[in-house]
């Protein structure tokens, strides 16, 4: 079979498994998956995929799906390593004005998280240097957003988030809400580098590609509010040695932040006695209107 009989069939499958979900109410779908099936088919055609390398795939995602659970979510850390997560935001964040740049929500994200009140303190028992957050939430046109839903969740100093831990534990995740003026402030605790979960396939992959599986030290924010758009976002720790190569592409010029190191033992902004260093930061949030 010459090369031109050989494509003109491969095409022809493309066309016919395309065809094959004509049959679809959804015009959505339709178009999805038609995309999905000439980009796969294009992506074996163009590689010469093998049959043992496609098997090999297979395996990788079946291993995906047996570690994850309630608790881990192999399948977005994945997302996250190659980048789509980050291009999903790209795509569904378009800029509006000033308002704050989104980035990954990670797999550690969890609802039900406890209320703290202003100026309150969500380490719940994490380990780490205190570090007090405060800022406003705001609209782009520089309107106070009231009663803006602000939820936090961040790892500990030894890199780990409470769902990480055997014991049930809550810490180092809480929500509050803006003030009349849209002013927020909490105590959380430092962020410090850490490894993404890299004892499964994906850790796997970072390995076999020669990456590393560091973050950068991040604090997370989903903030929510009526009629505006739902941020999520990170603010990083400006000099942090892996702000050039995040594990998953998250980091933004504009949500990288100066943590202020401060003198130990000098009380915090609320008079808080401090015993040893802290530090503090601002984290002023504009929210784009809803979509």
């Amino acid at each position: 079979m010459s090369d031109s009989e050989q494509a003109a069939r491969e095409r022809a499958l493309v066309e016919e498994v395309v065809a094959s979900f004509a049959g679809a109410e959804s015009e959505r779908l339709r178009e999805l998956l038609g995309a999905l099936t000439r980009h796969l088919h294009e992506f074996v055609r163009e590689t010469r995929l093998t049959e043992e390398e496609w098997a090999a795939a297979i395996g990788f995602l079946t291993r995906c799906g047996h570690i994850t659970d309630g608790k881990r979510q192999e399948f977005i850390l994945l997302s996250d390593v190659l980048g789509v997560s980050m291009q999903m935001i790209a795509v569904n964040n378009e800029a509006v004005g000033d308002a704050t740049e989104a980035t990954v929500v990670g797999p550690f994200f969890v609802e039900g998280s406890p209320e703290v009140p202003i100026g309150g303190d969500l380490a719940g028992g994490a380990a780490g240097e205190p570090c007090w957050v405060e800022g406003t939430v705001r609209d782009v046109h520089g309107e106070p957003v009231a009663g803006a839903r602000i939820e936090i969740w961040e790892a500990d100093e030894d890199g780990f988030y409470d769902v990480q831990y055997a014991d049930d534990r809550v810490a180092a995740r809480a929500h509050l809400f803006s003030d009349s003026a849209g002013r927020y402030s909490f105590w959380a605790v430092r962020p410090t580098p850490y490894p993404i979960p890299d004892d499964g396939p994906v850790g796997d992959l970072l390995k076999a590609t020669g990456r590393s599986p560091m973050r950068a030290s991040h604090l997370h924010f989903m903030v929510s509010a009526d009629g505006l758009h739902t941020l999520v976002t990170h603010i990083f720790v400006r000099g942090c040695d892996y702000l050039a190569r995040d594990s998953v592409f998250g980091v933004k010029e504009s949500l990288v932040k100066d943590f202020e190191e401060q003198e130990p033992g000098s009380p915090g902004p609320d008079g808080r006695a401090i015993d040893g260093p802290w530090s503090r930061t601002r984290f002023d949030i504009v929210l784009a209107p809803a979509r």
